[in-house]
């Protein structure tokens, strides 16, 4: 495969390759071969027809893979297009960040991020709300809650006067995060936050709940998952109560969802992990005569309900 490139300096590393003609394969192996830097830009110059048959879709997958962000496309002549990844900088990460309470709180790379506007999440976790039937919920705990985005979903998809007749509890472990949610609800009587350890849930006496929420906080290396689950739902579930729990399959890197999982000790996506604590908890909840659902891409939505 012949491959000319063209490095020049500018504002940032620009770097233009002409793939004209190139099967997935050959554009695939091109990549793998990349050593770019950080903020680097590879603009890539491509058939219009090749666009058309292998798929804008197929290009950003690609951008993932090697941890680049897809920018705006741009048009090169009649029959060409330069598609533009820029490579993002993998230590501007939550995950990097020391444990502790504010890892997550006010300030830090997490609380940047608004997966609610991402439309994967948003589109799944609608979706989950609706098969538990979220207008029929009376009150409603949402473990890990952070600055609330999960709320405001709800809010944002019930009438005022619905969302107001639900009792709606936040808990999480940042104080900033949880201050901030307390002011972004300032104007509900019905919405309340508590800073505190999931791991100490007891000493609210929160009572029980007929939906219980949590995303991406379950799975904590602080938490005991199977037996934490466990605990949450003999004593904090009605007994006809739903569940919607969020399994992250992403990394967040310079404010970018990044499919894939990463456990401990993998340099590459590995799923693992995700699926044995999903199917721990399908089994569970169909065992105690729950219907249960898992949908979602970037995150895992495992959804149940009392049949």
């Amino acid at each position: 495969m012949r491959v000319t490139a063209l490095t020049t300096r500018q504002s940032s590393l620009l770097r233009r390759v002409k793939l004209k003609e190139k099967s997935p394969q050959e554009i695939l192996e091109y990549f793998e071969s990349l050593n770019v830097e950080d903020g680097e830009v590879v603009e890539v110059e491509v058939l219009d027809s090749d666009i058309d048959s292998i798929g804008y879709k197929s290009f950003v997958d690609l951008a993932q893979l090697f941890f680049m962000k897809m920018l705006t496309p741009i048009k090169n002549d009649e029959n060409s297009t330069l598609l533009r990844f820029e490579k993002l900088n993998e230590s501007v990460s939550f995950h990097k960040e020391k444990r502790g309470s504010e890892k997550y709180g006010a300030g830090s790379e997490f609380f940047s991020i608004d997966k609610t506007a991402q439309f994967s999440f948003l589109y799944h976790y609608q979706k989950a709300l609706s098969f538990i039937d979220i207008k029929s919920k009376k009150r409603v705990l949402n473990l890990g809650v952070n600055r609330g985005d999960e709320f405001a979903v709800i809010k944002d998809i019930l009438r005022d006067k619905e969302f107001k007749n639900i009792e709606f509890v936040g808990v999480d472990y940042s104080e900033s995060a949880i201050e901030y949610a307390k002011k972004e609800f300032l104007a509900y009587e019905n919405v309340a936050f508590f800073c505190h350890d999931i791991n100490r849930l007891p000493e609210l006496n929160l009572g029980k709940f007929d939906l219980i929420i949590s995303i991406g906080t379950l799975q904590s290396s602080n938490i005991e998952f199977n037996a934490t689950f466990m605990s949450i739902y003999q004593n904090y579930l009605q007994n006809s109560g739903a569940m919607i729990l969020g399994f992250p399959n992403c990394r967040w890197i310079g404010g970018e969802m990044i499919y894939g999982a990463k456990a401990p000790n993998y340099s590459f996506s590995e799923l693992g992990l995700v699926l044995k604590d999903i199917h721990f908890c399908k089994k569970y909840l169909q065992q105690k005569k729950y219907r249960v659902t898992v949908t979602g891409k970037e995150y895992l939505f495992l959804s149940a309900r009392k049949i």
